[in-house]
């Protein structure tokens, strides 16, 4: 059993694995790039001109140009370097002289001071991290007071035995995926940091099964697996997913959240 555990990765190895096997699939994914979607985040957050905009887990840096059309300066940081690559490309193919990509580790310490931004985001990646108390903690560190820190993220939902059946298939479909929380927990623990919520929206979406596998590249065993769950859910309601078939094809529902909050000045 010890020789087992010490075989085991790191989750941050599998995150670099899976973000770096998958980084064109992910850059080039519909609902990743999808600009619609992220002028949606974008008017939600509602950044000032004049705003410094941090992105954390960047990835292939959508979400962060987008910022950097509409602020004075970005940043988007993320643990794996292939997606960093991605993202550069394209801020160089583009022309942006305002917006930067570097490497960094939101849950150890972001290399970044205290208050230096007004407006910290993340966007699709709580999902994937195994403290999201510490990232938001840090995301609000590094947030001015009276700055904005926004998320937006999955969801799952608030009866514990769905949530676990839902982030089962999840974490079989891509490995680095650690917990979708329930949309009370992560607004707990955005509170816990010195948060205050200023304003929700949330969305659903529906999701190919078919492309949801290509795009994570799972592997055969992997894909069967989560594939039975889903069909058993289609069935029997067991994950708040709502699995169906539409003209044939497999589908499931990813519930989506943006939680918007102003950080509060320090209780004395």
């Amino acid at each position: 059993m010890a020789s087992e555990a010490a075989a085991k990765p790191h989750h941050k190895d599998l995150v670099r694995e899976e973000f770096t096997r998958q980084a064109n699939d992910y850059a080039a994914a519909p609902v990743i790039r999808d600009i619609d979607h992220i002028e949606r985040l974008i008017n939600v957050v509602a950044p000032r001109p004049d705003a410094r905009v941090l992105e954390i887990a960047t990835g292939p840096g959508h979400v962060a140009m987008a910022f950097a059309k509409v602020t004075r300066e970005v940043i988007g940081v993320d643990l794996t370097e292939a997606p960093l690559k991605i993202a550069e490309r394209m801020r160089l193919e583009r022309g942006l002289s305002n917006v930067s990509f570097r490497q960094a580790d939101v849950e150890t310490r972001l290399p970044f001071g205290d208050n230096e931004f007004d407006v910290v985001v993340c966007r699709f990646a709580m999902h994937h991290f195994e403290n999201p108390a510490i990232v938001i903690a840090e995301m609000a560190r590094v947030c001015r007071i009276d700055g904005t820190v926004a998320v937006e993220d999955l969801i799952s939902s608030e009866h514990p035995a769905r949530a676990e059946y839902y982030n089962r298939f999840e974490t079989l479909r891509d490995t680095s995926h650690t917990r979708a929380l329930a949309l009370s927990e992560l607004i707990k623990t955005i509170a816990a940091a010195g948060l205050e919520l200023m304003r929700f929206e949330s969305a659903a979406l529906k999701n190919p099964v078919d492309r949801w596998f290509t795009s994570a590249q799972t592997t055969p065993a992997r894909e069967a697996e989560a594939r039975a769950m889903i069909e058993r859910d289609v069935v029997e309601d067991l994950s708040g997913a709502r699995p169906s078939r539409i003209d044939g094809e497999l589908f499931f529902t990813h519930r989506l959240a943006i939680v918007t909050a102003r950080k509060l000045k320090p209780q004395k």
